[in-house]
């Protein structure tokens, strides 16, 4: 019985810290270099928020998420990007790997974190927050590079799964209504 209750607490840490957290930018996370971060430093910018991976049939994508950083960047858009490892091992490397190929190979200058779960027990806050039942657009993630479109305020505004594109004309659109919503 003791196993039982030990195991359900487990579970159900990742879904108490996102619950815990007042808003997005309150989650604690690690940067890429392992440093403490928060989303705090966004607060008031439109985020585009993608599970990422270097070795997925989806990974071109950093191009046009590059792209869209750069052509929305000083109207308020960053976009974010979560190295996971969970579908495919797609994400094998480490952090030190993941930073060097992001910038060699598709001179990614957005913010990158740490590798996370984006499902399953281990499930990041982060991810909770996004895709778990308090979600506005709650489900399992599919893949690597599923979207979130976050307003100013910290809302979940837009999901897009892997094969809609970062610059497609639907994520465009959404990325420019929540930049004009003041």
């Amino acid at each position: 019985m003791k196993t039982l209750g030990l195991l359900a607490a487990i579970l159900l840490i990742p879904l108490v810290a996102a619950r815990a957290a007042d808003s997005i930018y309150d989650i604690p996370l690690k940067d890429i270099d392992g440093n403490d971060a928060s989303l705090q430093p966004y607060a008031g910018k439109v985020m585009l928020i993608v599970n990422v991976a270097s070795k997925c049939g989806f990974t071109p994508q950093y191009a046009a998420l590059e792209a869209q950083y750069q052509k929305y960047k000083d109207q308020g858009l960053v976009v974010l990007g979560f190295p996971c490892n969970q579908f495919g091992s797609q994400e094998p490397g480490t952090s030190a790997d993941i930073k060097k190929f992001c910038s060699l190979k598709y001179n990614v200058t957005f913010p990158l974190f740490q590798k996370s779960d984006v499902n399953g027990a281990n499930r990041s806050p982060l991810y909770v927050m996004l895709a778990g039942p308090g979600s506005p657009f709650p489900g399992n993630i599919g893949w690597n590079f599923t979207k979130f479109v976050i307003s100013r305020d910290g809302k979940i505004v837009n999901r897009f799964p892997s094969n809609i594109k970062p610059d497609s004309a639907p994520v465009d659109q959404a990325i420019q209504a929540a930049l004009a919503a003041k």
